[in-house]
């Protein structure tokens, strides 16, 4: 796959990949082969045109990420608080950086190509605080655009008040829900189970074709 160059006028971004994997088995279900590529790979190749600077939220042995050459941030706070937790750490870091951060999820390997643009569009028009993508009915809160100003109040959310759930602090917030089609198939599609991974690669072969 090939690998693009960060966009200099987009917001900076981060991937998600903190989580524990409990439905795939042992090790993380992003660095499962998905037509040749670790899942994270195609996550990247996905999103890095999308963003200004990109980096990773992981924990554990991070040493096992740095052959995806970008920058790798464990949460802080640490302790496995959940994706707020990496968002929060992310934030932290965007906030010298720009007025935005971006939020993908390591697990999604087929992100739309205009997500980010899109998202920031519906963020300005509503004058949001933060916008998220919808398919199929369902919000995608590990995806998004939020304001860095958020960082704050999202730090005592989670440290504070025990703020576990994307859901619940979005409720409390001016959320812009930004819809995107299904069809072929949900771009949102993520990868939990084995069976996930055989139904990616059906849809990796399309991308690859195309």
């Amino acid at each position: 796959m090939r690998v693009v160059e960060p966009a200099r006028d987009a917001p900076p971004g981060i991937i998600l990949a903190g989580g524990q994997s409990r439905r795939m088995g042992d090790g993380d279900k992003f660095l499962r082969s998905l037509r040749g590529q670790p899942i994270l790979r195609w996550v990247i190749d996905a999103v890095r045109p999308q963003t200004s600077a990109l980096v990773l939220n992981a924990n554990g042995d991070l040493t096992r990420l740095t052959s995806f050459g970008l920058p790798i941030m464990a949460d802080d706070p640490p302790g496995q608080l959940g994706p707020l937790a990496g968002i929060a750490t992310g934030l932290r870091w965007a906030a010298a950086r720009d007025d935005y951060l971006a939020v993908f999820a390591a697990d999604t390997p087929f992100p739309p190509d205009d997500l980010v643009h899109r998202l920031a569009t519906a963020l300005q028009a509503e004058d949001a605080q933060i916008a998220v993508p919808v398919s199929l009915g369902r919000q995608h809160g590990v995806f998004g655009l939020w304001r860095t100003s958020l960082r704050n109040e999202l730090e005592r959310a989670v440290i504070e008040d025990g703020c576990r759930k994307v859901g619940h602090f979005l409720a409390a917030h001016r959320v812009a829900l930004v819809p995107f089609e299904a069809e072929p198939f949900d771009p949102f599609f993520n990868i939990n189970r084995r069976e996930d991974l055989l139904h990616a690669e059906d849809l990796a072969a399309h991308f690859q074709s195309s």
